[in-house]
């Protein structure tokens, strides 16, 4: 895929702290909701998932803050899986202004838990192909 999946979203003040910038929780939040929404345009659901037995999980999370993001500003918030062959992926992604800027990026390391077994799935890769419509969103 040459460009990765991205959603814009707009930064609302209640989303700021004392200094006027983003909460650094929140940069976790855009993040989770660009992954749903690459999820829902791939043809993905949570009921699907489920029904499945399987759901997302994440293991780590990493953010790189490069410059703040202040109440009103658009951000592009992008999402490209890397396989690894195992039973987990990565998730890159890039928060960027309107402008151009770069804000934030986002690296995390995420698999598929067997709600049953509690346990990582084997292959994450094949549960998405066999429900995706659109595996190219995946990077698959």
């Amino acid at each position: 895929m040459s460009e990765p999946y991205a959603v814009r979203l707009t930064v609302r003040g209640y989303e700021t702290d004392v200094q006027g910038h983003v909460n650094q929780a929140v940069y976790i939040n855009y993040a989770e909701h660009a992954r749903w929404s690459l999820l829902q345009a791939a043809g993905v659901t949570q009921a699907e998932l489920i029904g499945r037995g399987v759901g997302p999980v994440g293991l780590e999370t990493t953010i790189r803050y490069k410059r703040e993001l202040l109440a009103g500003d658009e951000v592009d918030v992008t999402c490209a899986f890397e396989w690894s062959g195992g039973k987990t992926f990565r998730v890159v992604q890039k928060i960027t202004k309107a402008d151009g800027t770069l804000a934030a990026e986002v690296d995390a390391v995420g698999g598929l838990l067997d709600l049953k077994a509690r346990k990582l799935v084997a292959d994450p890769r094949e549960i998405f192909k066999e429900l995706t419509s659109d595996p190219e969103l995946f990077g698959l």
